[in-house]
């Protein structure tokens, strides 16, 4: 184990993030990045939130390193001793309350904004009027999962409140090459490779066609729902699904509505196949769990047949969630997943698209559930609410990202520009709602 101000020596998850971003950067005009928003009840200053960011994100070189690899041929983030560069933070003013068109359409835009250089892994967008203030952080999945960003906001806003709060960003990071105890990593190898042939066995699984083109953004639908109509959609999902189980009964809602487009198009496959993620923090030890990545897989297939009915549905969902979790399956794919940081970033991308024959998914999904960001307000302004909007790989170009802030859900639909037409998106909406809000089939 190295501990190392410098170095910190990435895990198979997050030689996979890498991978993913390469690739997206290839197949879109940016990488594998996400955008938290957070909207305000009244304007921030944005000069001394300027000030305020400026200092804060530059006391944590870490934000400025980028990946290199050892004599050892293990990959690791490459830590300057001081951060230099400034955050870039983009100011949006407008005389009158903005249109949520408008509004998507600017957040949109920095979803999908390159950051400036290669050691840039971060960038805030401030739109404001003389009522209210939406503040967004876009960043590089390399250096954050969602709830690292969530705790690193958090954090800052914690810095606001106290000035007695040590705040010290040059952080000795406890890692370790692990390119060791080989005969563990390819017996977590053969479990996992053994899911992951039963899932190709069983079919192709179905999905929309991605959209050529390398300029092409992704775009966003925020299905956002009122304190009142949140308490009924647990509740519905209590009854349905059981305690703590929102997760299940949520992709199940999704699921249903997305049915309805694979037969508007005629989809021929016989299952959907949905990666959904889950947090692995040990715990131990939060200022380090806030960089890099802490999320492993769960994978879910579904027989087409079985979409219908939703208690079925649920059913099966957590039959194979109990399935995998007890088998081990999350915390063997991040072992197994050691073994590819030795690939060059090329060479797995490629290994990556083997086993579905480039068919990753039909779709991501992703549940927060109660957000690590944890005071109501930000820089002195109450927050109405609290989102994600993330780019999603390219297969499957398609992710359904939910979170609970402040007694309210928010579902985020989030495809490549030209996957879904406007009257696709907003059948699936309306499905959505309508099974959320009435509990209909």
């Amino acid at each position: 184990m190295l501990v190392s101000k410098r170095k910190r020596y990435l895990s198979g998850s997050d030689w996979v993030i890498n991978c993913l971003d390469r690739m997206m950067k290839n197949a879109t005009n940016a990488g594998n990045m996400s955008q938290i928003v957070l909207v305000l009840a009244a304007p921030v200053d944005e000069h001394e939130l300027r000030e305020r960011l400026n200092g804060f994100v530059k006391s944590f070189p870490v934000l400025q390193g980028r990946v290199s690899r050892d004599l050892k041929l293990a990959p690791y983030w490459k830590i300057p001793k001081h951060a230099v560069n400034d955050p870039l933070l983009a100011v949006h003013r407008m005389d009158q309350s903005p249109a949520d068109g408008s509004i998507v359409s600017l957040l949109e835009r920095s979803a999908n904004a390159p950051f400036r250089g290669p050691e840039d892994h971060l960038a805030f967008q401030v739109i404001t009027d003389t009522e209210r203030s939406i503040v967004s952080m876009t960043f590089d999945h390399r250096i954050f999962d969602a709830r690292g960003a969530e705790l690193f906001l958090d954090l800052f806003q914690q810095s606001l409140q106290s000035s007695a709060l040590p705040i010290d960003g040059v952080i000795p990071f406890a890692s370790s090459s692990a390119l060791t105890q080989w005969s563990k990593k390819f017996l977590a190898g053969r479990n996992v490779n053994r899911r992951i042939i039963a899932l190709a066995k069983a079919s192709e699984p179905e999905g929309l066609p991605v959209p050529t083109g390398t300029d092409r953004g992704f775009r966003y639908r925020l299905l956002s729902f009122s304190p009142q109509e949140t308490v009924g959609i647990y509740d519905r999902a209590y009854q349905e699904a059981g305690y703590l189980m929102e997760s299940p009964f949520l992709l199940s809602v999704i699921l249903q509505s997305l049915q309805e487009l694979f037969r508007s198009r005629k989809g021929t496959a016989s299952s959907y196949l949905i990666p959904v993620t889950m947090d692995l923090r040990p715990g131990k030890d939060q200022l380090q769990e806030i960089f890099f990545n802490y999320v492993s897989y769960l994978f879910y297939q579904v027989p087409v047949r079985s979409i219908a009915g939703r208690a079925g549905l649920i059913a099966l969902l957590k039959e194979q969630m109990y399935e995998l979790v007890k088998s081990g399956f999350p915390r063997d794919l991040a072992e197994a997943s050691l073994l590819t940081r030795i690939a060059p970033l090329p060479v797995l991308g490629k290994l990556l698209n083997l086993p579905m024959k480039g068919k990753m998914a039909t779709c991501a999904f992703s549940h927060l559930g109660k957000s690590a960001y944890r005071s109501s307000e930000f820089m002195g302004a109450k927050i109405d609410n609290l989102y994600h909007m993330p780019r999603v790989p390219a297969p499957p170009g398609l992710g359904f990202f939910s979170n609970y802030f402040n007694g309210r859900l928010n579902l985020v639909i989030s495809f490549i520009d030209g996957l879904l037409e406007d009257k696709e998106l907003s059948m699936i909406e309306q499905g959505i709602r309508a099974r959320f809000l009435t509990g209909s089939d």
